[in-house]
């Protein structure tokens, strides 16, 4: 199938796993393709993945990702050097944040890499260096991230199959058809009519400090994911040691704080955007490309977008190939945008300040 194809570097050893499996094979007379599925779509998108495979856009660019990892930690260190030279008063205080979390949301894009297997050609480099971006340079486990984001890139806006659109119907109402939905059945958790105001002080900024840091340690602790836990309490270590030296109890726990409220804003306003505006149902068993190309819409590509969303702004060409070093995304859209209008699928692409907008 084109999602396993689409999730797997190492296609020899997970064809050891399936050959236990394998239960017999399908009659000739059968068809290999369900009816629900665009069966000349989903012959022309293995096409196209052949020529992506031959051009080397699943190659990684290793210059490119030690460049990053570069910067992160450069960033990280001189959160902590400006308040180490220049005294906590007011001025540094801001200064060192606002380093610390352009420092933090990068990290949370090289993870985000690391953890589609997109950084090294062998596995195991990537899963080592995800658990020290994610658990040590973040504070979250590794695994965690990985068990719920396989799902959201299976199922796309699919509810109850797609855990980045758990919010509906508790916090907001997701979809147009979903929203009808609700009012036909006269069901109201929260007041729907106000989301778009209430949006800007929940989900962007507390959903890091809040939700996520419970989360992953629960789901960390009752899955025991032993070395998960023993990475992220690194990170906590470290944190409060370097800054617990500088800073008093309350500011130390102001800064943290702050900080994580930051990085929640600008990553929500980014995952959100590629997502909440398109459409958002129950699962209708599509073919791959059609189930991404409805769930998923793109930003204009630019070097300030680019680096700003990590590559994000893609989010179609990353949807359709999880596993692809970012840095070839503008390379195959190209292909994507051509295979689209051939069978009529709509391809978007909007502004930056548009697609915010969008959310809203």
């Amino acid at each position: 199938q084109d999602a396993f194809v689409a999730f797997h570097v190492d296609k020899v050893l997970v064809s050891k796993y399936l050959k236990s499996l394998q239960i017999g094979e399908l009659a000739p007379d059968q068809p290999s393709i369900e009816p629900t599925k665009n069966k000349t779509l989903v012959k022309d998108f293995r096409e196209l993945r052949a020529t992506v495979e031959k051009m080397g856009l699943l190659k990684p660019n290793q210059l490119f990702f030690f460049l990053l990892l570069a910067h992160i930690l450069l960033l990280d260190t001189a959160a902590w050097l400006i308040l180490f030279y220049f005294g906590t008063s007011l001025i540094p205080f801001i200064v060192s944040l606002a380093v610390l979390t352009i420092s933090q949301v990068q990290a949370s894009w090289l993870q985000h890499d690391l953890g589609h297997l997109s950084v090294f050609r062998k596995t195991k480099w990537n899963h080592l260096l995800h658990k020290f971006v994610m658990c040590h340079l973040i504070g979250a486990s590794a695994k965690w991230w990985t068990l719920l984001h396989s799902r959201h890139h299976a199922k796309p806006n699919c509810f109850r199959k797609d855990p980045d659109i758990d919010m509906h119907p508790f916090l907001f109402t997701l979809g147009k058809k979903f929203s009808v939905e609700l009012g036909i059945k006269k069901k109201k958790y929260m007041p729907y009519n106000h989301q778009h105001k209430y949006f800007f002080i929940t989900l962007p900024p507390l959903l890091f400090p809040t939700y996520f840091h419970c989360h992953t340690f629960y789901i960390a602790y009752t899955k025991r994911y032993w070395g998960d836990l023993a990475w992220m309490l690194t990170f906590y270590i470290r944190f409060f040691f370097t800054y617990g030296s500088l800073l008093e109890i309350k500011s130390l726990l102001a800064y943290y704080f702050i900080f994580r409220m930051m990085e929640s804003s600008w990553f929500v306003w980014v995952s959100q955007m590629n997502h909440i505006p398109m459409d958002i149902y129950y699962d209708n068993n599509l073919d791959w490309v059609s189930t991404q190309l409805q769930a998923t819409c793109n930003v204009e590509h630019s070097l300030f977008n680019d680096w700003f969303t990590g590559h994000l702004n893609f989010q179609i060409e990353h949807h359709l190939f999880p596993t692809m070093p970012r840095h070839n995304y503008w390379k195959v859209a190209p292909l994507v945008k051509s295979l689209c209008a051939k069978h009529g699928l709509e391809y978007q692409c909007k502004p930056l300040l548009t697609a915010f907008a969008d959310i809203v």
